[in-house]
Protein backbone atom coordinates (compact mmCIF):
# COMPACT_ATOMS: atom_id res chain seq x y z
CA UNK A 1 0.00 0.00 0.00
CA UNK A 2 2.90 2.22 0.72
CA UNK A 3 4.44 1.80 -2.73
CA UNK A 4 0.99 2.81 -4.53
CA UNK A 5 0.55 5.50 -2.52
CA UNK A 6 4.65 7.13 -3.10
CA UNK A 7 3.53 6.11 -7.04
CA UNK A 8 0.34 8.60 -6.75
CA UNK A 9 2.01 11.10 -5.09
CA UNK A 10 5.02 11.77 -7.39
CA UNK A 11 5.35 14.04 -9.34
CA UNK A 12 8.02 13.27 -11.74
CA UNK A 13 6.23 12.40 -14.47
CA UNK A 14 4.82 15.49 -14.69
CA UNK A 15 7.69 17.43 -14.61
CA UNK A 16 9.15 15.47 -17.37
CA UNK A 17 5.52 15.98 -19.32
CA UNK A 18 6.20 19.72 -18.80
CA UNK A 19 9.57 19.49 -20.26
CA UNK A 20 8.47 17.64 -23.03
CA UNK A 21 5.82 19.91 -23.64
CA UNK A 22 8.18 23.33 -23.02
CA UNK A 23 10.67 21.54 -25.89
CA UNK A 24 8.10 20.64 -28.17
CA UNK A 25 6.65 24.69 -28.10
CA UNK A 26 10.03 26.38 -28.99
CA UNK A 27 11.11 24.08 -31.52
CA UNK A 28 7.50 24.63 -33.55
CA UNK A 29 8.40 28.32 -33.02
CA UNK A 30 11.58 27.60 -34.11
CA UNK A 31 10.33 25.93 -37.32
CA UNK A 32 8.18 28.65 -37.56
CA UNK A 33 10.27 31.28 -37.70
CA UNK A 34 12.66 29.84 -40.02
CA UNK A 35 9.56 29.29 -42.20
CA UNK A 36 8.30 32.48 -41.88
CA UNK A 37 11.93 33.86 -42.95
CA UNK A 38 12.56 31.53 -45.58
CA UNK A 39 11.82 34.06 -48.53
CA UNK A 40 13.89 37.00 -47.01
CA UNK A 41 16.93 34.94 -46.32
CA UNK A 42 16.88 33.72 -49.52
CA UNK A 43 16.21 37.61 -51.14
CA UNK A 44 18.89 38.58 -48.91
CA UNK A 45 21.59 36.11 -50.13
CA UNK A 46 20.52 36.40 -53.36
CA UNK A 47 21.41 40.01 -53.00
CA UNK A 48 24.86 39.19 -51.71
CA UNK A 49 25.74 36.84 -54.62
CA UNK A 50 24.49 39.61 -57.14
CA UNK A 51 26.81 42.30 -55.67
CA UNK A 52 29.63 39.77 -54.92
CA UNK A 53 29.80 38.87 -58.91
CA UNK A 54 29.73 42.35 -59.55
CA UNK A 55 32.56 43.79 -57.81
CA UNK A 56 34.49 40.52 -59.12
CA UNK A 57 33.31 42.08 -62.58
CA UNK A 58 34.72 45.36 -61.93
CA UNK A 59 37.52 43.78 -60.60
CA UNK A 60 38.44 42.05 -63.49
CA UNK A 61 40.57 43.24 -66.33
Amino acid sequence: MKTLKTFRDSEDGAVTVDWVVLAAMIAALCVLAATLMNGEVSTALSNLAQDIHTVIARVRP
